[in-house]
């Protein structure tokens, strides 16, 4: 069989899912945190025709390649851009970072860009699927675990009225939460930590705008013990609250690929065919 015909085919192959990445892309436009991916290609096995002299002192090698394979489909974690929204409980990370979320009642970490959470009825900090948001849960941020936004009166600090009544909560740049009290006191309910990778593109995308593989994107603490950091130290971004990271998908650049994918694919569909014209005409040398 012609060579030209298995590298055509593969290139028919690899270049449809380099449509399909753009096409999530274009999809993914307007989702809130969204990282858009490309392909990278690589060459694929090419077979010695000439391996030169064996001596190394003269001739030189002789390859036909098989055609092309996706080496890989990368994540591009460029910041999105920022918009206004007002609402207290969005959150956009002004530089490097994920949050990290856990389904309740699971010990599976997980991390996302989109920080457009919610307060659930029990109080705690959730995103639009249900996963509550990790950070340290006291005031001296000794211990992790989910985020609780309402007051605990049977936890204050000392020096705080215990009948005082809870009359809401703000945010401040390092991701630390203050419970007010109706007495015009407040005082530090936990802190939202954040996560970095020393290698993103280890994570897998799972929908809702969840990552897994955290403990394999080698994250903050370690794979067996992974530990967040405050926003603003360790590297990581200050969090701005009433705000949303949107999609970093660039439109123009997303269609400029597709036309050049399209051409492509287009071309490679035309070697198939002019393979199939070589074979016919073998196949009438004898008539």
């Amino acid at each position: 069989m012609l060579k030209s015909l298995a590298s055509g085919v593969s290139g028919v192959r690899n270049f449809q899912n380099q449509i399909d990445v753009i096409g999530n892309n274009i999809a993914n436009v307007n989702t809130t945190g969204f990282k858009s991916a490309r392909v990278d290609f690589a060459d694929s096995f090419s077979q010695a025709i000439n391996g030169g002299s064996t001596d190394g002192t003269s001739g030189s090698v002789s390859q036909v390649g098989s055609g092309v394979k996706s080496a890989s489909v990368r994540n591009l974690f460029s910041s999105g851009t920022l918009t206004e929204t007002g609402r207290q409980t969005d959150f956009a990370i002004l530089g490097d970072g994920f949050f990290s979320v856990k389904e309740a009642g699971s010990d599976t970490l997980m991390a996302t860009r989109a920080g457009n959470f919610q307060v659930d009825s029990q109080g705690f900090l959730t995103t639009t699927s249900g996963h509550r948001v990790q950070g340290s849960i006291d005031a001296n941020g000794q211990v992790t675990g989910d985020i609780r936004i309402n007051d605990d009166p049977n936890n204050r600090p000392q020096g705080f009225d215990q009948t005082a009544a809870f009359s809401g909560f703000r945010f401040s740049a390092d991701g630390k939460i203050y419970a007010q009290l109706d007495d015009g006191s407040e005082y530090v309910r936990g802190q939202i930590l954040l996560q970095k990778f020393q290698n993103a593109n280890a994570l897998a995308k799972v929908g809702n705008n969840l990552y897994t593989n955290v403990a394999e994107a080698g994250p903050l603490g370690g794979a067996a013990n992974p530990k967040g950091g405050a926003p603003g130290s360790e590297g990581l971004g200050a969090l701005q609250s009433g705000a949303l990271e949107l999609s970093n998908v660039d439109l123009t650049n997303e269609f400029a690929s597709l036309i050049a994918s399209q051409r492509s694919f287009q071309a490679n569909a035309r070697m198939i065919t002019t393979s199939d014209e070589v074979l016919q005409e073998v196949v009438n040398l004898k008539r």
